[in-house]
């Protein structure tokens, strides 16, 4: 059921709490562990209904519900505990009251608590592994990751990219099915790529390397000052003020960048170094994401624009050529240190850049019950 059916229709301003719904509230915040959320307290809830005091009731019953809505759907982390997550959560936009409203009124308050859910497969095993998880350590560990599918928007619609940067892959799915996956090389310790979503419009065959500022004051500003003719055998340039790298297989973006323009000059790209795709902790990049098969991925995303062939002939003619996708792909660069394994468990990861420690989750709660 979606919340669209769920708010319609909408009889009252305000929810009209009886005590079948009082008790249906009660039950999921009890439940909440089982998401790895905590359990809000329900002495004024408790204190109104024993007093028989209806508009208290309604008032403390609302104000419960709204704000386990906003748990289930958003996450209950605080601010420090998001720092370094700059994806959008588009669901900060949804109107829970007359949602809620409208789910007291109609007796769906079950559907509208599960339905505010992380969506995705992947939030599904984890919780499953986190109600049977007897490992405390493993088990806190699914837990922050089921808070940080939380803090994605509820639906990621059925196409689009995910890093995932512990794991060092990336995602393609297709019409909500996983349609390819490639591996990646992430940002090091000292320069970690950075956890953000945007949109892949393009891919550029045959790229000019833009060198960033700190590249130039690290190495290749010295480099073209002290020899020159080694920065040019390198394809360096320097012109109009800035530092460039020409085409060519030597060329740090290798032969293809995706186009997805981002505050943070963050790309998805080739590289010469191909052997480092052999080594189990792919931690080498200045944040950029180097992806493995790269002229594949590229004809991939390309699929409906050009065939393999013709993306062949674009690298092998050596010139620069930007390409646009049929329709434009969202891409979420993501930090989670527990996802599925495929075989119905759960496989936890390196926690690469240490942000695991910065969320907390609440301890097991015995005796909660299964909604």
């Amino acid at each position: 059921m979606t919340l669209a059916l769920l708010a319609a229709p909408l009889q009252a301003s305000a929810p009209a709490w009886g005590h079948g719904e009082i008790a249906t509230l009660k039950r999921w915040i009890s439940a909440a562990p089982l998401d790895a959320l905590p359990v809000l307290p329900t002495d004024r809830l408790d204190a109104a209904t024993t007093a028989g005091d209806a508009d208290a009731m309604e008032t403390q019953a609302t104000s419960l519900a709204l704000r386990l809505a906003r748990m289930h759907l958003l996450g209950s982390a605080s601010v420090a505990e998001r720092s370094g997550w700059n994806i959008n959560d588009t669901d900060k936009e949804m109107d829970l009251e007359p949602l809620l409203a409208a789910a007291v009124e109609n007796g769906t308050l079950d559907a509208f608590f599960a339905t505010l859910r992380p969506r995705h497969q992947e939030y599904s095993a984890l919780k499953s592994a986190y109600a049977k998880e007897p490992d405390e350590a493993k088990r806190t560990t699914i837990g922050r990751n089921m808070e940080r599918w939380r803090w994605l928007p509820r639906s990621l619609g059925g196409n689009y990219v995910m890093v995932n940067l512990p794991k060092f892959e990336a995602y393609l799915w297709r019409d909500g099915m996983k349609a390819g996956a490639w591996p990646v090389i992430v940002g090091k310790t000292s320069t970690p790529s950075v956890v953000f979503d945007t949109t892949i419009t393009g891919v550029t065959l045959n790229p000019w390397w833009e060198i960033p500022a700190s590249i130039v004051r690290e190495s290749i500003g010295s480099l073209v000052r002290r020899n020159p003719a080694l920065a040019r055998s390198r394809g360096y340039v320097w012109n109009d003020g800035r530092y460039r790298q020409k085409p060519g297989p030597n060329n740090a973006l290798g032969q293809m960048k995706l186009v997805m323009p981002n505050p943070y000059s963050i790309y998805m790209h080739d590289t010469p170094n191909k052997n480092l795709f052999a080594e189990d902790v792919r931690a080498f990049s200045h944040g950029c994401i180097r992806t493995g098969d790269a002229i594949g991925y590229a004809a991939t995303l390309l699929q409906g624009v050009k065939s393999r062939e013709e993306v062949d002939a674009i690298v092998e003619s050596g010139v620069t050529t930007t390409l646009d996708l049929a329709r434009p792909l969202p891409i979420y660069v993501v930090y989670f240190t527990a996802v599925a394994d495929g075989q119905g468990g759960v496989e936890t990861l390196r926690d690469l850049y240490n942000r695991d420690r910065r969320i907390s989750v609440p301890p097991p709660v015995t005796g909660c019950g299964q909604e």
